[in-house]
């Protein structure tokens, strides 16, 4: 079963880190990401850009775009896994590795109830 694990943390915190300071978060973070890839977990992983880039569309017909994300809060999603576990509670755990790495994030978990594979995200 496919579940998505979303990455929280505050903007201003992630942006804070040095580029060393980010380097070496990641250098741990890659190393959970290299062993659930090897079990065959892992499935794509992305970090977002920043909040500040988003926009939300939402309203009747077309909708209206909105600069900025939906929510006002103090944690943003700032990125997100697809992982695949046989239960919600290995999933969980996948979690909690990516926290002991990242201990200053929020990770949520959920099942993705409906997974259709995209085209491949390469650069041309």
């Amino acid at each position: 079963m496919f579940f998505a694990i979303l990455a929280y943390h505050a903007e201003g915190v992630v942006e804070s880190w040095t580029p060393q300071e980010d380097a070496a978060l990641m250098d741990d973070l890659l190393a959970t990401h290299d062993r659930l890839v090897t079990q065959g977990h892992m499935g794509p992983a992305a970090r977002l850009g920043p909040v500040e880039q988003a926009q939300t569309v939402r309203g009747l017909g077309d909708g209206m775009v909105i600069d900025g994300p939906f929510a006002e809060t103090k944690e943003q999603l700032l990125g997100l896994y697809v992982v695949d576990f046989p239960s919600q509670e290995e999933a969980v755990e996948a979690a909690r590795e990516l926290r002991r790495a990242n201990p200053s994030a929020v990770y949520e978990v959920r099942p993705i109830m409906l997974y259709v594979p995209g085209a491949s995200l390469a650069r041309p």
